[in-house]
C-alpha cells in the first residue's frame, strides 16, 4: 500500500509517501521513499521547495506564488516526474492522510474525509484560523488531482479528546464548556507516537507506563500519559495556552488583555499578534525564536537573552511539575521535536530541578543527543528518553489502521 502524507502548517508544507508492507503498527519508522519540503518564512510570496527520495536524488528550487494548490500540484509532479520519480503515475497512490490541527468535539478519532467532514474542518477553523484553512486547501488540492482515492484526516486533537472533565473544563462559567470552550489540546499526532516508541524503547506496553512527554518545538506542549492515554496536556483552546514557545507567550494572565484594550487601545487581531508572534523567547530576548541563537547570545553575555531562558526553564519545571501531579507517579520523562530532541542545555536544566525526587541524567549521554534512547542513569528513579517524533509515520500507520479496518468488514 502506497500512502500519501501531507502535513500542512501556517507557513509550510511537508509532504511523504510510504509504501507500506505488513503489520505497520508494531514496525519501525521506515524512511519515506520520496519526501518534500515547502518553506513561505524567509520570503513573502516565495516558496522554497526540497525534494529528496530515499535513493538520495535532490531537487531545489523557489517558485514566486503562496497558493498551496498550486505548490501541491507541483511538488507531486515530482513524484513521477523528474529525477526525483518514484512511480510510474500519480494514480499507484492508494490513501492520502492528512494532519488537521483541530477536530473539536466532533471528532475523537481518525476518520474518512467526506464533504461533512470537510464542512466541520472549515467550521473549527474559527479555533485553528492559521492551520484549519491550510489542511483543507490540502484535501481539495488532493480531491482534484486524484478525485477517486480516500482521503483521511488525523486530528492533533483526538490524542487528547478523553481527558478527564477535571482537566478539559475551564473554570468560568459551565456555558462555556456547553458552547464548546474547553481545554482541547494540540501535538496530539506527537505525542501519541512518542508514546508508542518510549514503550519499545523501554520494551514495556504503553498500558504499564505513566508518562511525560515534552514536546519542545517553536511551539511547545507537555502531556501526562497514563495507560497509553492522555489524561493532562499544557495547550488549551488553542496552540497559545501553557508554556512558553518560540514566539508565542503561552498562559499569561488574562488581565493583563484587559489591561491592553482598555488602556492601550489594542484590537484582538493586535493582541492575536502580539501573543502568537512578537511573545516568547522572541519577545523576551529581542532576537530570536530560536533556541539555538538565544544560546548564542547567552554565550557573547547577552542578559536578555538569559533572561529569555531562565523563564523558558522555569515554566517548564513548572509544568512538568503539573503534570507529574496529575499522574500521581512516573516511569519515564520524555523529550522530543527541535529543543527537544537537540538542546542538551535544556533537557539538563528541566531534569536538575527534580534530582531530589532520584532523577538522574546520564551527563555524557545527554550531551550526545542521541536518537530514540534512554538517557538516564542506571540508578535513575525515573528513566529519561529522547524520542525523533515522526508525526508522518504516525499519520500514515493511521491511514493503514483505517483501511484494513474497511477493507475487513
Amino acid at each position: 500500500m502506497k500512502v500519501l502524507v501531507l502535513n500542512a502548517g501556517s507557513s509550510s508544507q511537508k509532504s511523504c509517501l510510504y509504501e507500506l508492507t505488513g503489520d505497520v503498527l508494531t514496525q519501525q519508522p521506515p524512511p519515506p521513499l520520496w519526501e518534500a519540503h515547502v518553506d513561505w518564512t524567509h520570503r513573502q510570496g516565495c516558496a522554497e521547495i526540497k525534494v529528496e527520495t530515499s535513493s538520495s536524488a535532490v531537487l531545489k528550487e523557489e517558485i514566486q506564488t503562496d497558493d498551496r494548490r498550486t505548490i501541491i500540484g507541483h511538488i507531486l509532479e515530482t513524484l513521477w516526474q523528474g529525477e526525483t520519480k518514484v512511480i510510474e503515475q500519480l494514480s499507484e497512490i492508494d490513501v492520502i492522510g492528512h494532519r488537521v490541527v483541530h477536530g473539536g468535539r466532533d471528532y475523537l478519532t481518525s476518520t474518512h474525509i467526506t464533504s461533512d467532514v470537510k464542512a466541520t474542518i472549515a467550521r473549527l477553523a474559527v479555533l485553528a484560523p492559521t492551520h484549519n484553512p491550510a489542511n483543507l486547501e490540502g484535501i481539495e488540492a488532493i480531491e482534484n488531482m486524484l478525485p477517486s482515492k480516500p482521503q483521511i484526516a488525523v486530528f492533533d486533537t483526538a490524542f487528547h479528546a478523553h481527558m478527564p472533565a477535571a482537566a478539559a473544563t475551564y473554570p468560568g462559567p459551565y456555558e462555556w464548556f456547553e458552547n464548546g470552550i474547553q481545554r482541547y489540546g494540540f501535538h496530539g499526532i506527537s505525542h501519541q507516537y512518542c508514546t508508542q516508541r518510549t514503550a519499545q524503547i523501554l520494551g514495556k506496553d504503553a498500558t504499564e507506563l505513566k508518562l511525560i512527554i515534552c514536546h519542545l518545538g517553536n511551539g511547545c506542549s507537555l502531556s501526562a500519559v497514563d495507560q497509553g492515554r492522555s489524561i493532562d496536556t499544557t495547550m488549551g483552546f488553542t496552540p497559545l495556552d501553557g508554556l512558553m514557545m518560540g514566539s508565542r507567550s503561552g498562559a499569561v494572565d488574562p488581565g493583563i488583555l484587559i489591561y491592553l484594550m482598555r488602556q492601550e487601545g489594542y484590537t484582538p487581531d493586535q493582541l492575536n499578534q502580539l501573543l502568537n508572534q512578537q511573545s516568547g523567547l522572541k519577545g523576551i530576548s529581542g532576537l530570536s525564536a530560536d533556541v539555538r541563537q538565544v544560546l548564542d547570545a547567552i554565550a557573547a553575555g547577552n542578559e536578555r537573552a538569559k533572561l529569555a531562558l531562565d523563564i523558558y526553564i522555569h515554566r517548564l519545571r513548572s509544568y512538568i511539575g503539573a503534570m507529574l501531579a496529575s499522574l500521581r507517579g512516573l516511569d519515564a520523562l520524555v523529550f522530543t521535536a527541535g529543543v527537544g530532541e537537540n538542546a542538551a542545555v535544556v533537557r539538563a536544566a528541566a531534569c536538575e530541578a527534580f534530582e531530589f525526587l532520584g532523577w538522574q541524567l546520564d551527563s555524557a549521554k545527554n550531551q550526545r543527543s542521541p536518537v530514540d534512547q534512554d538517557i538516564a542513569t542506571a540508578d535513575s528513579a525515573v528513566r529519561i528518553v529522547i524520542v525523533h517524533t515522526q508525526e508522518d509515520w504516525a499519520i500514515a500507520q493511521e491511514c493503514w489502521r483505517l483501511t484494513a479496518k474497511t477493507t475487513s468488514r
